[in-house]
């Protein structure tokens, strides 16, 4: 699946949290409430990064990284999408802008005398 394809799928998912939200609460989140599943999601995500590296203890090991790291992805799709913010187009331009950062101070560097 490319990025444009997986969006889609997250679209759908937050659809039906919509629909299941709107009959079990009247309403649906807002996009500050994503932002703070997203902010739990990212804690989660820490917890299990510790457990994998012997820092905690946690059941369920890689398949519970997996699951968040969805999680995530999928809290940044939306999030993108409630801000209509082109993922792809940004993602594109920030790994640009990196690339060039990177470079650019490595090239300095060999510059420099030793």
């Amino acid at each position: 699946m490319d990025l444009n394809e997986l969006q889609r799928r997250a679209l759908r998912v937050h659809d039906l949290y919509d629909e299941l939200n709107l009959r079990e609460r009247g309403r649906v989140w807002t996009r500050e409430e994503f932002m703070l599943g997203f902010v739990g999601d990212v804690g989660d995500l820490a917890k299990i990064v510790m457990a994998q590296e012997g820092a905690r203890d946690m059941p369920r090991g890689r398949p519970a990284l997996e699951h968040e790291l969805a999680d995530c992805l999928w809290s940044v799709l939306i999030l993108a999408h409630r801000y209509n913010v082109d993922l792809n187009a940004a993602f594109l331009l920030t790994m640009d802008g990196l690339e060039q950062s990177i470079t650019a101070r490595g090239a300095t560097r060999a510059l420099r005398p030793g």
